[in-house]
């Protein structure tokens, strides 16, 4: 069976590729135009780049630096801000799934504990009714040692947070300011 990946950075992804490739015929998909600064976007983009042919999985890329339409729909609901970009990347994935005859899509974000799985698991099968393609949904949370683990012996790029400038400053800004 074809499974259809969103990947927002190898090493979310890493641990669970290793679990699902002995189940699905796994290919990649790259869309990520939350991700700040554009340096930051091109570091991940190419460690995807970089798993996906050192471990020989094909891989499609929508290099779409689309930040300023991400933070108009972000601007004044940031508190809603990751079910706008939950939304836009699992809506490109289930397209090119649909298009690519794919049995499932899914994504690497149910891998990281940081991520709402709940509104990832509610928008992906939302999009699957819309979509008419099955929406793959696993807690790979269980996996998050041994992830961390992989992406070091690998010496894949570490970031530090989500992706967009909001998450940044949740990182890094001083607790209590």
């Amino acid at each position: 069976m074809k499974l259809l990946v969103h990947i927002c950075c190898a090493p979310c992804f890493a641990a669970p590729y290793y679990y699902l490739k002995k189940k699905f015929d796994i290919h990649g998909f790259w869309f990520n135009p939350n991700i700040h600064p554009y340096l930051e976007y091109k570091n991940r983009m190419e460690e995807v780049e970089k798993f996906a042919k050192n471990e020989k999985f094909p891989i499609i890329f929508k290099d779409e630096y689309k930040l300023k339409d991400f933070l108009r729909k972000a601007s004044f609901r940031e508190n809603n801000r990751c079910q706008f970009c939950y939304y836009d990347r699992l809506k490109y994935a289930a397209i090119i799934a649909k298009k690519g005859n794919f049995d499932f899509f899914t994504t690497s974000l149910l891998y990281s504990k940081f991520q709402n799985h709940e509104l990832v698991r509610e928008i992906g099968e939302s999009l699957a009714k819309e979509y008419k393609i099955k929406f793959y949904y696993e807690d790979f949370r269980e996996y998050w040692k041994e992830g961390i683990q992989i992406s070091k012996e690998k010496k894949m790029y570490r970031q530090q947070y989500c992706g967009c400038i909001f998450s940044e400053e949740d990182r890094y800004k001083p607790k209590g300011s």
